[in-house]
């Protein structure tokens, strides 16, 4: 898991990930990030070069489009 954050950190410093992190969820842990890319081709990329999806290991990865965001600047 350190792998699996070092390797968003790098794409935060990058800019790819706009946030991301764990979720203290009681029924399980797991994590969330929004991201910002050309399309799903390259998003999806991103997940296939996490070290966590390339350990073989039974992590399960989705990608869904937001319609819009609101946040604060």
């Amino acid at each position: 898991m350190m792998a699996h954050s070092a390797y968003w950190k790098g794409l935060l410093d990058k800019g790819k990930p706009i946030l991301f992190g764990p979720v203290l969820d009681p029924a399980g842990g797991w994590g969330l990030g929004v991201l910002e890319g050309a399309d799903k081709t390259e998003l999806r990329a991103l997940f296939a070069d996490d070290p966590v999806a390339k350990s073989g290991l039974p992590f399960k990865f989705e990608l869904l489009p937001m319609a819009q965001a609101i946040y604060k600047k």
